[in-house]
């Protein structure tokens, strides 16, 4: 899970919020971040610009479909000289909502469909890697796969007088594919998650949020019996959120934690990323408002028993939230990140933008 992924998967209620809305929503914008880095690692910048697309439908009460994608390029300055790029469609999305018990229990289908990249050139691999960090936590952290299937489902059920508990769980096949030019056929390994989640409110209007995710996935046969491993996933997320003056303030916290992965040909090493923020949405007038917000995000990684500091960033910034119409609403980002990353002993620094404009229209 990515920074664009973590928080819409820990929704109590997955796809529940969507199956209860009585509009069709459509939304786009554009995205650019940019970091660059000191001098002692392989790149000197990597830049990636997304523009997402996604259009949801509801039909009837209890059925919704929805569809996602988005473009993007991605681009790194490679230290000593020349870029790497690579620019496309990403994988499409279409996922079925089904309330088989209206506001306790739905019913989701996703199909992913390879629109995305597929089989790459080698020299994008170190790109691609760059960009799926959970530490930088790019907007489009990969570019393709060969699709796949997911279905699940999700519930939720009231705890005394205001608070609900919701559950969920969810397998996911991904269809074989070949990842690098010239290369052999990978089969991705069926991953299976399962979710817990509680919220409801309490003392002075403050309104508590959390939820627990757990996922497994089987080895990826790359062929020629070799496989590649990654251990099981742990996330938990918290959340509070409470009225200060006519503004409103929330403060989150997440953690995933890697475990080791099982012997295998090609091993992920174990990983544990927190990241903890702030946000306040204060109203401007009728139409708009200000959303300050700081984030400070900290990853570690490593096969030994200890791991080691991959890096840290702290992200402050504002969202502006534009009423335009009864129907459309706009939102223009600008965020700044400062941090260090860690590499083989070195230490370098991490600067660089986050801007982006989005638009969402709703009848």
């Amino acid at each position: 899970m990515t920074r664009a992924g973590y928080l819409p998967g820990l929704l109590l209620i997955p796809g529940m919020l969507a199956a209860q809305a009585a509009t069709t929503v459509a939304r786009t914008g554009a995205s650019f971040e940019s970091y660059g880095f000191g001098s002692g690692l392989a790149f000197n910048r990597i830049s990636e610009f997304t523009i997402p697309i996604s259009v949801t439908q509801r039909i009837g009460d209890r059925f919704v479909i929805d569809a996602s994608t988005a473009f993007a390029r991605a681009s790194a300055s490679v230290a000593g000289g020349g870029t790497i790029t690579h620019s496309g469609l990403v994988d499409t999305d279409l996922r079925a909502t089904i309330s088989v018990i209206p506001g306790k229990v739905v019913f989701n289908l996703v199909g992913t469909i390879p629109t995305g990249a597929s089989a790459v050139p080698d020299t994008t691999i170190p790109l691609f890697g760059a960009t799926a960090t959970d530490l930088l936590g790019f907007t489009t952290p990969d570019f393709g796969s060969g699709g796949g299937v997911s279905a699940g489902f999700a519930s939720a059920f009231k705890m005394g007088q205001n608070w609900a508990v919701g559950t969920g769980a969810s397998y996911r096949y991904g269809a074989s594919y070949v990842p690098v030019k010239g290369g052999s056929e990978m089969s991705p390994g069926g991953e299976m998650r399962a979710r817990f989640g509680l919220e409801g409110p309490f003392g002075g209007g403050k309104y508590f949020r959390g939820a627990l995710v757990y996922t497994t996935t089987a080895a990826n046969d790359l062929g020629a019996s070799q496989q590649s491993t990654i251990g099981d996933r742990i996330l938990g997320y918290a959340a509070v959120s409470m009225p200060l003056g006519n503004s409103h303030l929330s403060l989150y916290g997440w953690e995933m934690r890697r475990r080791r992965a099982r012997p295998g040909t090609v091993s992920v090493p174990r990983g544990n990323v927190l990241a903890v923020g702030a946000r306040l949405d204060r109203p401007l007038g009728p139409r708009a408002t200000l959303s300050p917000l700081l984030e400070f995000r900290h990853e570690l990684t490593g096969p030994a028993q200890t791991m080691e500091l991959l890096g840290y960033l702290l992200r402050t910034g504002t969202d502006l939230r534009y009423r335009l119409s009864d129907r459309a609403t706009g939102v223009i980002q600008a965020q700044l990140a400062v941090g260090t990353l860690h590499d083989g002993g070195t230490s370098v620094s991490i600067v660089g933008p986050r801007v982006g404009a989005l638009v969402e229209w709703a009848r």
